[in-house]
């Protein structure tokens, strides 16, 4: 599983991240998570919000720092 956090790093970027790494560690699925801050990237997913997050490819959140809660839903 790939899991792309996107956002140039700004604070809610950085919760974004941060969250992600938190779901993945507590729900013991292997997963790669994937910082991207570029721009031109992070609109190849079709997100022009920050931060977003997207699992395999699939955009699941975008202008908002998901809460934890989610993103163990989307681990499932």
């Amino acid at each position: 599983m790939k899991i792309h956090v996107m956002g140039p790093g700004c604070a809610k970027c950085k919760q974004a991240e941060q969250t992600v790494r938190e779901a993945v560690a507590e729900s013991g699925v292997e997963a790669e998570v994937i910082k991207v801050d570029d721009f031109q990237e992070i609109a190849k997913f079709g997100v022009f919000s920050t931060p977003a997050v997207a699992v395999d490819g699939e955009v699941k959140v975008v202008g908002k720092a998901p809460n934890k809660k989610d993103v163990l839903g989307w681990l499932k």
